[in-house]
């Protein structure tokens, strides 16, 4: 089974202006990020990792300069949006959590409120984004139910869907509420409880107002039903108890009230869920009154009300829509490849600046109409084919009149340098070399970009041939329920409390709702690390960037820090970069390494590759270099420094401090040979013509211990 990837870079590249030249930090790297993995980028400080994440992010230093490459999320190409677009997105989809915790909170700011503060802006942008994308697939949906002869009663049936949508949500958000003001009210209620019996009863008279508040909200037919008379009974005597509490300054007879308050409430949180899509049909245009039966009865007759009488017959025209959507879509993809076909050898030939825009804006017209509205899942790299040949086309023409200038540049400087030389003295400055743009390459980059779309469109053709056109519209109808869910769900303050201290809990914090109010001054390194990643995680993000994160912490704590990542990782489905310069610290929690060095990916492959059969020199020195428990033998320092990137070396980075280079390693850049589909080295050491050299003795033992070890496991 194929995996799903999040996230995807290609060929980035990345420098910065300097006072001394142009820094190449990042130099054409490649990766995939597989939904529910962790891979970790490992390398020295310098080797561009953190401007791998900060480039992933958006916010790389103004000096930046993106030379080239995609990083390509969902239908969007991060390198080329928008910052209005990238602002969806960072803290949203897409969370990090950095290495220095006190940098990253506001220190005057309790760290609940830092914690809801992003919750309720972004729920903010949420419910704007998601109306506006229900908006836009009615109208598509609309627009072919016309073209396919259902014009009048397809608007008509629109209209009905959306006015019975408009309960659906005003339900939906009523038992989301309701169910979160009864999961605060029963946790408080637990909490009360416990400190009545350790007679810690400060505040005691706010948590019972509020205890007894959020009881009363979570009153609702979906929630509490029956129990309902009763937990109002409760509230008043719970009151009642408090205050006489306070006279005999001895809270105890509140203890029975709020077990049993706790008990409904937990109770109620089990109930089965109610289908308020279908019931929100059934109060439009059934009854508009709930009938007295189970939440499961009701669902059945709900369901069944709304697919006899209009569901059924919804779908068929929503189908008959897919299916022409299909058809015109695919018509445009077949001249779009007839297209493609005819610019390529204009694009590889001599290129006109006006020629060029204009056939790059020809084949734009053409290729966005190959986008289908009625797809649910975007097509990203059709989405984002405009953005990136007007990129290329940019990078290419301003190359041309950037290489006039540094060489320009170039000679003046050197003619400088050489007056004075001649005169026998000796300057004090070097003459910064020049610093081309490969015009080839450039070229290339717009070629590449016309050419893959033609594989990628015969790749949908063919697979439209044996498409589920009810699968496809069942996804929409899916896709239309959960934008308008999304478009109305508002979290109040309270909500928004109630899942920062649910949040606190999960990454580790005791006592929650105590420290909620509470400043980062008031916590450990470890602890304002665990804010840090709760408030990462509020959003509920899909990728989450680890950059360093337990470098300055002690070694128990890193440890606590990784364990929370890693479970983290699996509960919410994340996936994960983690971004080190010691791979001992991702050995147990990475599913792929990446090991980084002088702004290349050099090995790439599983954990059981790096670890078990590392291939590259550097990969060695890394891994000489870490201690472990049963280390005995003298660890190996890397000798010398990374290379100055301002200059880089001609051939391999790594070449100077390597005691296993080759002479080409001085003269050329070795490939990305492949070991096994899985792992990938870039040393001329795999080259079939290459002397055998064999893994250093420390490796070699560390693999046999590594071995017995998991062998010993297995046994037992």
């Amino acid at each position: 089974m194929a995996k799903e990837t999040k996230l995807k870079v290609q060929d980035l590249t990345i420098s910065f202006k300097t006072a001394s030249g142009k820094l190449q930090a990042v130099r054409g790297i490649n990766f995939d990020l597989y939904k529910g993995e962790t891979l970790a980028i490992v390398g020295e400080s310098g080797s561009g990792k953190s401007v791998t994440s900060r480039a992933i992010m958006g916010i790389l230093a103004g000096n930046a300069i993106v030379e080239g490459g995609k990083i390509l999320y969902g239908d969007k190409d991060l390198m080329k949006i928008s910052e209005e677009e990238f602002h969806r997105i960072r803290g949203d989809k897409i969370a990090m959590v950095f290495q220095d915790p006190l940098s990253s909170l506001n220190p005057i700011m309790r760290v609940g409120n830092q914690l809801t503060e992003a919750m309720l802006l972004k729920n903010k942008a949420s419910r704007r984004e998601n109306k506006r994308a229900m908006n836009d697939m009615f109208s598509s949906i609309e627009k072919f139910m016309a073209a396919a002869g259902d014009g009048e009663t397809g608007k008509t049936d629109i209209a009905t869907f959306r006015k019975f949508e408009e309960k659906h949500c005003e339900l939906e958000q009523e038992y989301q509420q309701s169910l979160a003001y009864a999961e605060s009210a029963a946790n408080l209620a637990e909490n009360m409880v416990l400190r009545i019996q350790n007679k810690a009863v400060a505040g005691i008279k706010d948590d019972t107002a509020e205890v007894c508040t959020n009881a009363k909200k979570a009153c609702s037919y979906f929630v509490v039903r029956a129990e309902e008379a009763r937990l109002q009974e409760l509230v008043i005597h719970i009151l009642a108890n408090e205050k006489e509490g306070r006279k005999a300054k001895d809270y105890t007879a509140m203890i029975p009230q709020l077990e049993e308050l706790q008990k409904i409430l937990r109770n109620a949180l089990a109930y089965e869920k109610p289908d308020t899509f279908s019931v929100g049909y059934y109060l439009t245009y059934v009854e508009k009154t709930v009938p007295d039966m189970p939440v499961a009865q009701l669902n059945a007759l709900a369901a069944d009300k709304l697919n006899s009488e209009f569901m059924d017959s919804f779908l068929q025209k929503i189908e008959k829509a897919v299916k022409l959507s299909i058809e015109q879509t695919d018509a445009h993809r077949k001249e779009a490849i007839a297209e493609i076909d005819k610019a390529i050898p204009v694009l590889q030939g001599t290129l006109e600046k006006n020629d060029a825009t204009a056939l790059a804006k020809h084949l734009k017209e053409k290729i966005i109409l190959c986008l289908n509205p009625l797809e649910v899942t975007k097509d990203s790299l059709t989405h984002t084919f405009d953005t990136s040949i007007d990129y290329a086309m940019k990078l290419y023409f301003e190359g041309i009149e950037k290489n006039k200038a540094e060489e320009k540049r170039y000679n003046s400087q050197k003619a400088k340098y050489d007056r004075i030389a001649a005169k026998g003295k000796a300057p004090e400055w070097e003459v910064i070399p020049a610093s081309y743009v490969d015009l080839e390459v450039a070229q290339q980059d717009i070629v590449g970009i016309v050419a893959e779309m033609k594989p990628h469109f015969e790749w949908q053709l063919e697979n439209n041939r044996n498409g589920d056109l009810h699968k496809r519209t069942m996804e929409i109808v899916d896709y239309l329920k959960e934008c308008a869910a999304e478009s109305v769900y508002k979290i109040s303050k309270g909500m928004a409390k109630e899942r920062a201290i649910k949040l606190m809990a999960s990454v580790g914090i005791d006592e929650p709702r105590r420290r909620y109010s509470q400043y980062p001054f008031e916590f450990s390194g470890g602890m304002r690390q665990r804010i840090v990643i709760a408030i990462a995680l509020t959003a509920n993000p899909d990728v989450l960037i680890c950059d360093e994160p337990t470098t300055a912490l002690d070694v128990t704590i890193q440890a606590q820090i990784l364990e929370l990542i890693n479970n983290l990782k699996k509960e919410r489905n994340l996936s994960v970069i983690f971004i080190t310069h010691d791979l001992g610290v991702v050995a147990n929690m990475a599913d792929r390494i990446g090991v980084m060095y002088a702004g290349k990916i050099v090995e790439y492959g599983t954990a059981e590759d790096i670890f078990y059969a590392p291939a590259h020199p550097y990969t060695w020195a890394l891994l000489s270099s870490v201690p472990d428990l049963n280390t005995v033998e003298t660890l190996e320092s890397i000798p010398g420094t990374p290379p100055n990137m301002i200059y880089p070396p001609k051939g391999d980075a790594f070449a100077d401090r390597n005691k296993y280079a080759l002479e080409i390693d001085f003269e050329m850049q070795p490939p990305m040979f492949k070991i096994t589909d899985t792992h990938y080295a870039a040393t001329w050491l795999l080259h079939p013509d290459a002397p055998k050299i064999e893994l250093p003795q420390i490796i070699k033992n560390r693999i046999a211990k590594m071995e017995s070890n998991r062998k010993a496991e297995e046994q037992q």
